[in-house]
């Protein structure tokens, strides 16, 4: 019998896939998706407690980004916030012919200590069954080496106000998440979240907006 050749009708497509944004994908969503939901998943809290050499600051002058604590961690954490066990986000369904390239894209826009999991999404606090099972989402773990935890607010927020990094002012990055989220979800309860916003625009409308130290090559 004559070796078949391989071809690439013979190599099979990958399958859909979904993908959970509780950060700069819900403003930012990926390049290609055919669907979205809003939704929440349950048992994390999301927290700024993720550092960002990468995108929103510098190994020099890092900035802060969100990431996802398992809740019975974070309950061991020195947290003055409490949480309502559920974080809201926008999950997007990837075609098929488009998860190689997006999963490439996103690996590459969250490799400072992200790593890949999945959760269930749901649409209403009624519901018992998830609209959408085992989405991707990807979260930088309490052992990475860019996470940095829990520090006073007002520091944070100083932090966040004062650095840029490649793809912009990290006080961006919060402001327009805290936007997105009230869009989305007007009923979405995050008090770390709306109060490090409150904390970051009193210090906009007092000072402006800082100069950017990062040159347009950067």
């Amino acid at each position: 019998m004559a070796p078949h050749n391989t071809t690439e009708a013979d190599i099979p497509l990958p399958q859909e896939i979904w993908v959970f944004g509780y950060g700069s994908l819900i403003w930012k969503p990926p390049i290609h998706y055919e669907k979205k939901v809003v939704g929440f998943i349950k048992h994390y809290v999301r927290r700024f407690w993720q550092s960002s050499h990468d995108h929103r600051g510098t190994p020099e002058k890092p900035g802060r980004v969100v990431t996802l604590l398992p809740y019975d961690e974070w309950k061991t954490t020195e947290d003055v916030h409490g949480h309502d066990d559920v974080t809201w986000g926008v999950a997007f369904k990837i075609p098929s012919d488009n998860v190689e390239v997006t999963r490439a894209y996103l690996d590459h826009r969250e490799k400072n200590g992200y790593t890949v999991h999945t959760v269930d999404i749901y649409e209403s606090d009624g519901d018992k069954e998830p609209v959408v099972k085992d989405a991707l989402v990807y979260i930088a773990t309490t052992d990475n080496e860019a996470y940095v935890g829990p520090a006073p607010l007002n520091e944070i927020a100083q932090q966040i106000y004062e650095t840029f990094g490649p793809s912009g002012w990290n006080a961006e990055y919060l402001l327009n998440l805290a936007i997105a989220l009230r869009e989305i979800s007007p009923q979405a309860k995050d008090e770390h979240l709306f109060e490090l916003e409150m904390l970051v625009q009193a210090l906009v409308d007092k000072h402006g907006v800082p100069v950017n130290p990062i040159s347009n090559d950067a």
